[in-house]
């Protein structure tokens, strides 16, 4: 029987999960296409991180509560995606205690629902954009026609926390990340790693 918090039949990884801090909040904007995908890594993030939780995307009823937090002072949202003429990608100010708490929104979908996820919802484009240029090639390969330069979601959270000079829980996260992604492949084969 697979373990109710990792998933995993025969390789539970939940005794390696790390207790994560960081100084900004994250929110997932979910695709309802990602809820029950094994695949997907969102679900590391909101594991580790308590400043991380799940809102669902929906094209005609956005989640009130993050409409709400957007219209705090206390925060500041960034739309974590790819600039576009209209758009343009800023550059992340230091976290100070000064400035309102950052908030990230990260989609939680494909490429191709992200793309649909931010036309399709005119009150993500009123938001400020922040992109992420990898240091590094992602090493999620759960899922086919994975485009190069495109980073699932775990990986946009790791890469965050080093934007946010956060490296020791940027490292833990990617440990983890690395630990589900080998423990993934044997799980599905039926055998122990």
């Amino acid at each position: 029987m697979a373990c109710q918090r990792c998933g995993f039949q025969f390789n539970c990884i939940c005794n390696i999960e790390p207790q994560l801090q960081s100084a900004a909040d994250f929110v997932l904007l979910t695709h309802p296409r990602e809820c029950n995908k094994d695949t997907n890594t969102g679900v590391l993030m909101t594991r580790t991180l308590p400043s991380c939780r799940v809102e669902m995307w929906h094209r005609t009823q956005p989640p009130q509560r993050l409409l709400d937090q957007l219209q705090n002072p206390h925060y500041q949202a960034w739309l974590v995606f790819p600039s576009d003429e209209q758009h343009l990608a800023l550059s992340l100010p230091s976290p100070s205690q000064k400035q309102p708490k950052i908030l990230f929104i990260i989609l939680d979908a494909t490429w191709q629902e992200a793309r649909k996820m931010v036309r399709k919802s005119p009150w993500l484009n009123q938001l400020p954009r922040i992109a992420i240029t990898p240091q590094q090639t992602s090493n999620y390969a759960l899922r086919r026609n994975q485009q190069p330069g495109h980073l699932c979601t775990c990986e946009v959270g790791i890469e965050l926390l080093n934007l946010l000079q956060q490296p020791l829980a940027a490292q833990q996260l990617q440990t983890y990340f690395n630990h589900f992604i080998e423990t993934y492949h044997a799980d599905k084969s039926g055998h122990a790693k």
